[in-house]
């Protein structure tokens, strides 16, 4: 079995207690060992077969001494299972979660027995197009991936007072302090943010946001990341916590609709990351992989990162928050896809399409959005997100307007991409592009919103001996020979189309993509993450040229 360094992190760390019990070893599925949190496609599983589409799995568990003393309830979290799941605790039902992509947890003090305890999860996956699957398929080919069953994130349990218990921190930010909203049983709470050397701000309540202004505030960016610590804490429960303070907002210099960051335009510099390993498919070996994805994509210049038709687990928000990474965040994509319509039509002819009266059936439309607004209330606190993407590509989008109005009461306090690529509607904070095969200077016409070039690139170069399938070679364009010939391209494209854009108005370039993905050669990096094909001295004066691009081009008086 793969050593499993997913024991030693504590899964949510801007809620954190003292009390973390892992339970991802010892696992069966369907009768046959399973190394979890992987899911049973993903050579690091250890699993070999075909899952199916009802998974069952079991374990048995001690608890520590002590864990589940008197006056302290005990709860069980799973990370995210793909995609609905039925947990029983020593024979007793104890949830049903529907969704495979963010954490639920249930109460389990009153199932628990002295000595070992069994536990066993029903999984279910169908890859139902009524619940948000992401690049899954079932016959995986070009963009599509193979798809993950069941159990693909850590499963834990904690132990919490019977009363008191702090469930959930919401932080929003600016440039002086913060607001925090904390749900905490109904119990009075006391917040406190350490400034260093013993000294601290605080406040306290029982309901409704708490305002801590930070004297001396020193801000978030990529370059310096300062994250300040937090304490939470009720009459029976701590917990640590941490937060940014940074703005998202845009104003209009010279014309033009620009993004900010703390009141002053940036150029998000990003790069698409699908979020699949080699080894662990939809999760990496260890949290540790996601650090140095980051660090290999700043070491490249890039500031942003397009987080596609995925959720990750909470590790990799935390590591582009200390890191300095910016963050896009697609929703998951639900609902059908068609070639034809939905790419080649908006790519060679149209990219106008009235989305009402789409989205197939009603109980898809209504999860999907569900799934949205858990999605922005899980994340919400994490200073690296900027922004969010609704749709992809046409890809199930239907009711857009209305949808960003669901979606920007939930958040104000970021951007929005209501399409990204086509089909734009009335309601958006992006005039979002997507351009592949050819390479034009792009404008801001759009009053009101940013230009966002949220897709580009792709440009194939196959590493032989670092690739996942023999003979693939899927990417945009003529393939590259050589990774010589693949920086000249990338050079070629922000010096003929992104370069010339930002002084009419581009704030923001995603280049396609991070690294090589299955079938897919159209990485930065190899699928296994050992080799780079682009220059890094290439890569890094491209991201100086866009900074001083910008710079320029926001210049005043």
């Amino acid at each position: 079995m793969a050593q499993n360094s997913w024991d030693q992190y504590y899964p949510r760390p801007q809620l954190r207690r003292d009390s973390f019990f892992p339970l991802n070893q010892g696992w069966t599925l369907n009768g046959k060992p399973i190394q979890v949190p992987w899911p049973p496609q993903a050579p690091l599983s250890g699993w070999r077969g075909e899952a199916g589409d009802v998974l069952r799995y079991e374990t048995v568990f001690t608890l520590p001494a002590g864990f589940a003393a008197p006056g302290r309830r005990v709860l069980l979290h799973f990370g995210a299972v793909d995609q609905i799941a039925e947990v029983w605790v020593n024979g007793e039902s104890v949830i049903r979660h529907e969704g495979g992509y963010l954490p639920f947890s249930a109460d389990i003090t009153g199932k628990l027995c002295p000595g070992e305890n069994c536990l066993y999860v029903k999984a279910v996956d169908t890859l139902s197009r009524d619940y948000p699957y992401g690049k899954q398929h079932k016959r995986p080919h070009g963009m599509w991936y193979t798809p993950v069953s069941g159990i693909w994130q850590p499963v834990w349990l904690e132990a919490v007072p019977e009363r008191g218990a702090v469930s959930s921190l919401r932080v929003t930010p600016d440039l002086t302090g913060i607001d925090v909203e904390v749900e905490a049983d109904g119990a009075e709470y006391t917040v406190a943010v350490s400034l260093g050397e013993s000294r601290f701000v605080t406040a306290r309540g029982t309901e409704g946001p708490l305002r801590l202004n930070i004297p001396h505030p020193r801000l978030w960016t990529p370059g310096d990341p300062y994250l300040y610590h937090m304490t939470v804490t009720t009459g029976t429960d701590k917990v640590d916590s941490y937060f940014a303070l940074r703005t998202v907002t845009t104003r209009e210099i010279n014309g033009y609709p620009r993004l900010c960051l703390n009141g002053e335009p940036i150029f998000l510099h990003g790069v698409l990351d699908q979020g699949y390993f080699e080894d662990g498919l939809y999760l990496p070996r260890g949290p540790e992989e996601y650090e140095r994805d980051i660090l290999r994509m700043k070491g490249l210049g890039f500031n942003t990162l397009r987080k596609h038709v995925k959720v990750e687990p909470e590790a990799f928000y935390y590591a582009c928050d200390r890191l300095g990474m910016l963050v896009i965040q697609d929703m998951v994509n639900s609902g059908g896809y068609d070639y034809v319509r939905d790419t080649v039509i908006p790519t060679f002819v149209s990219k106008k399409r009235s989305d009402l009266g789409r989205g197939g059936s009603e109980q898809r439309k209504a999860f999907f959005e569900r799934h949205c607004l858990d999605t922005v209330a899980r994340l919400y606190s994490h200073p690296c997100i900027v922004g969010w993407t609704i749709f992809n590509e046409g890809w199930g989008q239907y009711d857009s307007d209305r949808i960003y109005r669901l979606l920007k009461g939930a958040d104000a306090s970021r951007f929005f991409i209501s399409a990204s690529g086509w089909f734009a509607q009335t309601q958006s904070d992006v005039q979002s592009e997507h351009v592949y095969f050819t390479s034009r200077v792009l404008e801001g016409t759009q009053r009101g919103r940013f230009l966002l070039l949220s897709e580009c690139g792709g440009f194939s170069c196959r590493v032989e001996g670092h690739t996942a399938q023999e003979r693939k070679n899927y990417g945009y364009g003529q393939p590259a020979r050589t990774g010589g010939e693949l920086t000249g391209k990338i050079q070629a494209l922000y010096d003929d189309m992104v370069l010339p854009s930002i002084p009419k108005g581009l704030c923001g370039c995603v280049y396609t993509q991070l690294s090589d993905v299955e079938g897919e050669t159209n990485g930065l990096y190899t699928y296994d993450r050992q080799v780079r094909k682009a220059s890094a001295g290439a890569m890094t004066d491209i991201a100086a040229r866009a900074a001083e691009a910008l710079a320029r081009s926001v210049k005043t008086g």
